[in-house]
C-alpha cells in the first residue's frame, strides 16, 4: 500500500502503525505518532490498522532550550 510518511510517499506491506515504525527503522524508539492528523498513543499503535493513502507523521523528541 502507498502511504505518506513525514511528507514522503512510501510503499509498505504492513498492517499496523507499529509494523510501519519497525519497517521504516523507528523500532521501539521514543517517538510521537499521528495518522491523518490524529494523535496515536504508543499503546494503541499495534492495533491501529493502516489503509492505503494514510498520512503518517512521526516526530522524535528534541532536547534543548
Amino acid at each position: 500500500m502507498k502511504l505518506q510518511l513525514n511528507g514522503a510517499t512510501v510503499e509498505a506491506q504492513v498492517a499496523t502503525l507499529a509494523d510501519l515504525l519497525v519497517a521504516e527503522g523507528f523500532g521501539q524508539g521514543k517517538v510521537a505518532t499521528a495518522v491523518n492528523g490524529s494523535f496515536v498513543p504508543a499503546p494503541s499503535r499495534a492495533g491501529y490498522a493502516l489503509t492505503d493513502g494514510d498520512q503518517i507523521e512521526v516526530l522524535a523528541p528534541m532536547q534543548g532550550g
